[in-house]
C-alpha cells in the first residue's frame, strides 16, 4: 500500500503490487529496436548537440527535473531518423556484459531511455537537415548522452552521439513516496538517492506545521541486476536503480498538516536536503469527518514531452495525473491498485514463470516483483505477500493480491475474511475490497470469451465472503475501462435501484477502474443483467464519506475531471445489522 504525496498538499498513492496486465496490447515498435542489428556509421555530416550541460541550477526550480535543448543537423536526412535518449551516457558494448560468455553484448548495452523522431517539431527537417527538440530529463543519478540514428527502428544506424549532459548532484534525494503505515497513525516516507549507507546517513526531518521538527532515521535497500529474474529487466532494459531509504513517521495527529524534507548527511557533517513537501495524516479510525477517497489501477506513465518510451501504450495517463493534480486540495488518498508503470523491465509488477506467483507468465518482463516491493511500502507481514488492510477514518479497505493464491483454504484467503470479520462497522461503516484482477464481475471482451466475466475462478471462494460481511463495494483494475454492477450476489441483482440506494444492499457493487491510462480494453458486444454502467474511456474513481450514514461514489472522466456516473448509499448501522440471503447463520425456531 502507498501513499504518495505530490506537490504542495498530500496526495495518498496507495498501490496494490503483483499484478498483470491484460495481452490486449503488444509491444510498442520501441520495444522491437533492432538493438542486435543496430551498426556503427558515426558521420561527420551529422551532429548532435545538447545544452544546458549541467542541469539542476536553476534558482527555485526543482533540481531533478530538467527541460534540454537538442540541436540536430544531418545532411543526408530521411523522415524515420530518431534521437534516442541514454543513461549512462556510453551505452556501447564496452560497458555490459553478455546473459551467456558464447555470446557477445549487442552494440547498444541498454536501450534507450526513450526517443523522438528528429522531424517532431520540425516538419521541413527531410529537407533542410536542421532540428531542434526539447526534452524533459529527470535526475537519474547517472549522465546522459543523446544519439542520432538513420534507418528506422528495425535496423538502426549511429551516425552522431551528442556531448553528455548531468545534474549538478545526481545523487541528490529525490521522489519522495509516501505510504500509510500499518497503523493509521504511522507515516512512511520512502525516496530514491545515490548516496549509500557508507556515503551519507538519510533521515527526515518533520514536523507538525509551525511546530517542533524532528529526525527520524531511514533504512537503505537496493538490488541488482542478478536480482532479476530474466530479460529484458536483466539485459538492455536494466539500469542500476540508486539506494532506496524509508523511514517511519510515528504517533501523527489525526487530520493535521505536516511538512518533511529528505537529508542526507555526509561523513564532513554537511547535509543535503531535498525542497520541503507537505502531507495531511490520516483520521483516526471511526473519526466523523469528511474522507475522499480516489480509486484507479493500470495507469502506466507517458512522457510530457511527447517522446516515446520502451512500451507506449499509456495515452491517458497525463491526463488521469492532471486532473489529480489540479483537484489535489479535494481528496485526501489515493490507492492505485496495480499495473503500476508498464516497464516490462520496470513493471507490469510480478508475474514470471518459477517465481512463485500464481499466474505462470512473463508479464513483468523478468521483474518477478523485487522492484516494486523495494521501490515501494507495503504495510504487508512479508514483502512478497502483498495482502493487506488499511483504516482510514470511516473506511476499512481490504487489499488482495491478486498474483498469489486466494482461493478457499489459503493463507490470503484467511486473511481476507478476518479483514471483513475484525472490522467494527459501527464505527467504520463503509467496507471496500480492492484486487488487481477482476474477482468479481466484467463484462470485457477477454474476460466474456473466458466465459467466466472475471478471473477464472475469482468469486468462486470470495463471494460468500463479501455476501457474509456485507462488503459495500469491491473495486479492481486489469481490464483498461469502467463499469459498475448492481449489488449482486451468485450473478443475480439484489437491488432494483441504481443511483440513490437506502437502507441495506443486499449484495455488492462490484466496479472496475482500470481506465486510468494504458490502451483501452473492449467490452463483450452483449450486455450482461449485472452491468448498470460501462465506459470505453479513460478515468477514476472517487468515494466521499460524508458521514457514518451517507457515503457518495463518483466515476470522473481523465479528459475533463467532470462526473459521468454517481451513486449514494444512505443507511444507519441496522441496516449493516440485518440479515440478507446467505448473510446470517440457519436459524430455527428453537435456537
Amino acid at each position: 500500500m502507498f501513499k504518495v504525496a505530490g506537490f504542495s498538499l498530500v496526495a495518498g498513492l496507495f498501490i496494490l503490487l503483483s499484478l498483470k496486465e491484460v495481452a490486449s496490447h503488444g509491444d510498442h515498435a520501441f520495444a522491437k529496436i533492432g538493438i542486435y542489428q543496430v551498426t556503427f556509421a558515426i558521420s561527420d555530416d551529422a551532429s548532435i548537440k545538447a545544452f544546458p550541460t549541467i542541469l539542476g541550477l536553476k534558482v527555485n526550480k526543482n533540481q531533478n527535473t530538467e527541460w534540454v535543448t537538442v540541436d540536430i543537423s544531418n545532411l543526408n536526412p530521411s523522415i524515420d531518423d530518431w534521437i534516442g535518449v541514454f543513461s549512462p551516457a556510453n551505452f556501447s558494448d564496452s560497458t555490459c556484459f553478455p546473459e551467456n560468455s558464447r555470446f557477445s553484448p549487442p552494440y547498444l548495452c541498454t536501450a534507450p531511455i526513450k526517443y523522438q523522431y528528429a522531424n517532431y517539431t520540425n516538419p521541413n527537417y527531410k529537407v533542410t537537415g536542421k532540428a531542434t527538440l526539447k526534452l524533459e530529463l529527470i535526475n537519474q543519478r547517472s549522465d546522459f548522452s543523446f544519439a542520432l540514428f538513420t534507418g528506422g527502428l528495425s535496423t538502426p544506424k549511429l551516425v552522431a552521439v551528442s556531448n553528455t549532459v548531468a545534474f549538478a548532484n545526481p545523487n541528490a534525494p529525490n521522489f519522495p513516496r509516501l505510504a500509510q503505515g500499518k497503523m493509521w497513525d504511522e507515516m512512511t516516507v520512502t525516496w530514491t538517492s545515490g548516496y549509500g549507507i557508507d556515503k551519507a546517513v538519510p533521515f527526515v526531518e518533520w514536523g507538525q506545521i509551525g511546530g517542533e521538527q524532528r529526525h527520524s532515521y531511514a533504512g537503505t535497500l537496493t538490488f541488482d541486476r542478478n536480482s532479476m529474474c530474466g530479460a529484458p529487466a536483466r539485459t538492455v532494459g536494466w539500469r542500476d536503480p540508486g539506494y532506496i531509504h524509508t523511514t517511519f513517521l510515528k504517533d501523527l495527529w489525526p487530520n493535521q498538516m505536516y511538512t518533511y524534507k529528505l537529508g542526507h548527511k555526509l561523513p564532513n557533517d554537511t547535509i543535503i536536503w531535498s525542497k520541503t513537501y507537505q502531507f495531511k495524516s490520516s483520521p483516526f479510525p471511526g473519526q466523523d469527518s469528511l474522507q475522499r477517497v480516489i480509486i484507479f489501477g493500470d495507469m502506466g506513465k507517458d512522457e510530457a514531452d511527447g517522446s516515446n518510451e520502451y512500451n507506449n501504450f499509456q495515452p491517458g495517463s497525463l491526463n488521469t495525473t492532471k486532473q489529480l493534480i489540479n483537484d489535489l486540495e479535494n481528496f485526501d488518498i489515493v490507492f492505485h491498485i496495480g499495473d503500476i508503470c508498464y516497464a516490462n523491465g520496470g513493471n507490469h509488477e510480478r508475474d514470471w514463470p518459477n517465481s512463485g506467483s500464481f499466474y505462470e507468465n512473463n508479464d513483468s518482463g523478468g521483474e518477478c516483483g523485487v522492484v516494486a516491493e523495494t521501490m515501494f511500502y507495503v504495510p504487508t507481514v512479508t514483502r512478497n505477500k502483498v495482502w493487506y488492510s488499511t483504516d482510514h477514518g470511516m473506511f476499512r479497505f481490504c487489499v488482495a493480491d491478486t498474483e498469489h493464491d486466494w482461493r478457499e483454504g489459503t493463507e490470503q484467503y484467511n486473511f481476507i475474511e478476518k479483514c471483513f470479520a475484525s472490522v467494527d462497522r459501527q464505527k467504520q461503516p463503509w467496507l471496500i475490497f480492492i484486487a488487481h484482477r477482476v474477482l468479481g464481475y466484467s463484462s470485457s471482451l477477454f474476460y466474456a470469451v473466458e466465459g467466466s466475466f472475471a478471473e477464472p475462478m475469482g468469486r468462486d471462494s470470495l463471494q460468500k465472503l463479501w455476501q457474509k460481511y456485507k462488503v459495500d463495494i469491491a473495486v479492481y483494475g486489469h481490464a483498461h475501462n469502467y463499469e459498475r454492477t448492481c449489488p449482486v450476489y451468485e450473478n443475480i441483482c439484489t437491488n432494483n435501484e441504481k443511483n440513490h440506494y437506502k437502507g441495506s444492499l443486499n449484495g455488492t457493487i462490484h466496479v472496475v477502474a482500470g481506465g486510468g491510462g494504458a490502451d483501452l480494453t473492449p467490452f463483450a458486444p452483449f450486455n450482461t443483467v449485472w452491468s448498470i454502467f460501462r465506459d470505453y474511456d479513460y478515468g477514476f474513481l472517487k468515494l466521499t464519506a460524508f458521514n457514518h450514514s451517507t457515503l457518495l461514489f463518483e466515476y470522473k472522466k481523465s479528459s475533463d475531471g467532470q462526473v459521468y456516473d454517481s451513486f449514494t448509499i444512505a443507511r444507519d448501522y441496522r441496516d449493516i445489522l440485518a440479515c440478507t440471503i446467505d448473510s446470517c447463520s440457519s436459524t430455527t425456531l428453537a435456537s
